[in-house]
């Protein structure tokens, strides 16, 4: 991070695949809520017209030729943070539900927890997000699980908004999952067992500007599953030291 004289360089991600409806907005919303913030829009092999959308403004764009999926477009933009000497990179959602106003909020945790990774939660009291069912089942366990393999409590481990400093930043270009939730939970479990220290705090949700979700209640009954079975991946996977990569 950058030192106690100059504010830290930050970078905000949003991996967006065929998100020409929302992007707009929220690139508006950001520009004017973060002015001296340096924004990439991780294009991920989408088939509309969300590379375009992407470039108006300051806004850098970074078009991939296939459909990484979250992981895959987190590596890249992770990768990006890395060559370019960012202190800090915040993953923020390309559809509106994230608030660029509480950006500096996670920062600010992050500084006063001397945390490596800061996770914005929002099963804290903050907002009114819920979710029912399988899926509710399903991060109470991973919750459960996730709180003591990182040694601290963890409300919600499948966010997509967190902050990250230079050593998760580092970590994330070379580790970072890109298997379904792989880019949540898996990607908790790299960062506890490489000594990073995570912490949480709390954020609300705001409803999507536009587009379709990625998920339906339909899907919800396949989430337990796929969930659990993300985790016991990430539980039995070797940690990979930057000595045994090399």
């Amino acid at each position: 991070m950058a030192d106690g004289s100059s504010p830290p360089k930050v970078l905000v991600i949003l991996p967006a695949w065929n998100e020409q409806e929302a992007l707009p907005s929220v690139l508006d919303d950001l520009m004017l809520t973060l002015p001296s913030v340096d924004v990439l829009v991780v294009n991920d092999g989408s088939t509309d017209a969300t590379s375009k959308v992407a470039r108006r403004g300051r806004a850098m764009v970074l078009d991939l030729p296939l459909n990484l999926g979250v992981g895959g477009a987190m590596r890249a933009g992770y990768k990006f943070a890395r060559a370019k000497g960012y202190d800090i990179a915040v993953q923020l959602d390309a559809d509106g539900q994230h608030d660029p106003r509480e950006v500096p909020v996670l920062i600010a945790s992050m500084r006063n927890e001397d945390a490596d990774v800061v996770i914005g939660a929002r099963f804290t009291g903050e907002g009114k997000y819920s979710v029912r069912g399988p899926r509710r089942w399903a991060m109470h366990v991973l919750s459960v699980v996730l709180s003591r393999v990182a040694g601290t409590k963890l409300t919600d481990t499948t966010s997509g908004f967190k902050a990250s400093n230079r050593r998760a930043i580092e970590l994330f270009a070379r580790e970072y999952p890109a298997e379904y939730l792989g880019d949540t939970v898996e990607s908790l479990v790299i960062s506890a067992r490489s000594g990073l220290k995570i912490r949480q705090v709390g954020v609300s949700m705001r409803p999507r500007a536009g587009g379709t979700p990625s998920h339906n209640p339909v899907k919800a009954g396949f989430f337990l599953a796929r969930a659990v079975l993300a985790l016991l991946i990430a539980l039995t996977r070797p940690v990979v030291t930057r000595t045994e990569e090399l």
